[in-house]
């Protein structure tokens, strides 16, 4: 049979691009790990990367590899509903830590808005760019349901809150460390906060306290950025905007 013959073939099965999906997943683990554990070989960045590359290649549709993939987009529900299991191992810990976390929570939702709003608005941005860009580091699917009920644009703060999310993976965890941040629950607390689930990923990549709290900054701060973010509409229109 004549290669492009089976490819048309094995393209046309759901199944293929589930199954391409994790072999690039586990391909971009193995090189990650053969090269040092690199962070910029993040296999979640390889992997977007990798998979957007051969879908161009192979001029093939979102919507017929997503009918392969919606298996993995099905697990995401139950994967962050398993995000508990380690939270309750660290209930004790989360007692104690109770407040430092609510402030650093709090300020970092805050600073994530308003560092993005007020540099893009600087640019020259206008309204609707400025409403989408406010909820860049919530995880996608209440990121989105914010901006449209804002009157941004869903699919701009799709695209921003993946590429926070794959700068938050990429250098967070360099970036802290140059600041002499060490402490796991810290670490985790401001992976989970700037760059969600991709920075979740990240934080359970360096060790069991980090991904559990990154996990619960990621929720806490979806809901607080939800809470807060009807206020930016009317902040906007008393500054001209």
């Amino acid at each position: 049979m004549p290669l492009e013959t089976l490819w048309v073939y094995l393209a046309a099965r759901p199944l293929f691009w589930l199954t391409l999906t994790l072999l690039v997943w586990l391909g971009a683990r193995r090189l990650q790990a053969w090269c040092g554990g690199l962070a910029l070989l993040n296999p979640v960045v390889l992997s977007i990367a990798t998979l957007i590359g051969l879908l161009v290649l192979t001029d093939t549709p979102y919507a017929q590899y997503f009918d392969g993939a919606q298996f993995i987009h099905f697990l995401l529900g139950p994967a962050t509903v398993a995000l508990a299991i380690p939270l309750y191992r660290l209930r004790a810990e989360l007692h104690v830590l109770a407040l430092s976390i609510t402030v650093a929570l709090v300020v970092g939702a805050v600073v994530a808005v308003v560092s993005a709003v007020g540099l893009a608005a600087a640019l020259g941005a206008d309204r609707a760019v400025l409403l989408s860009l406010a909820p860049k580091s919530v995880t996608t699917p209440v990121a989105m349901g914010i901006a449209e009920k804002l009157g941004g644009i869903p699919a701009l703060t799709a695209a921003l809150v993946v590429l926070t999310g794959l700068v938050g993976a990429l250098f967070g965890v360099g970036v802290l460390r140059r600041l002499g941040i060490r402490d796991p629950a810290v670490i985790g607390v401001a992976l989970g906060t700037a760059a969600h689930g991709i920075g979740t990923a990240r934080a359970f990549q360096l060790g069991h306290r980090e991904g559990a709290m990154a996990g619960l900054a990621m929720g806490l701060s979806a809901v607080l950025t939800a809470l807060l973010l009807p206020l930016l509409p009317r902040g906007l229109a008393l500054l001209g905007m």
